[in-house]
């Protein structure tokens, strides 16, 4: 069973910088790869994606600029750079992967919004980022 696993959460400052990252126990097809975040008592949202074989990003308008989707194909590993932290980034990130490029697709147009159901199959459990001011 395919399981994915975040870390790199924790505390940082308004203007700060985190890096998260995304671990698997084993190869699984993927057509794209994703961070999703949820803030306490707000809908979950996607804030990146990487088209896994072209390498494309995309990202929500809230962290454009500030934030750094990657792939580490070495290691297998997805990663989160987080540059110029604000408090709204506070949440727990998670980390998912999908191999049907239609559900990809939909997550590409819906960064940064809510309400659109995703349907991923590959999901992680969360790590919580905190950005105090």
């Amino acid at each position: 069973q395919i399981e994915l696993t975040e870390s790199g959460g924790g505390s940082g400052q308004t203007g700060g910088t985190l890096r998260l990252s995304c671990a698997n126990n084993g190869y699984f097809p993927r057509s794209c790869m994703a961070w999703f975040r949820q803030a306490p008592g707000k809908e979950r949202e996607g804030v990146a994606l990487i088209y896994t074989g072209a390498g494309n990003t995309l990202y929500a308008d809230s962290v454009e600029g500030r934030f750094t989707i990657s792939q580490d194909k070495a290691t297998d590993t997805l990663h989160l750079q987080m540059n110029s932290l604000i408090p709204e980034d506070t949440a727990t990130y998670y980390c998912a992967a999908e191999a049907r490029i239609r559900e990809c697709n939909t997550v590409a147009r819906t960064l940064g919004t809510t309400g659109t159901p995703v349907d991923l199959r590959y999901w992680g459990q969360g790590t919580q980022v905190t950005v105090s001011s």
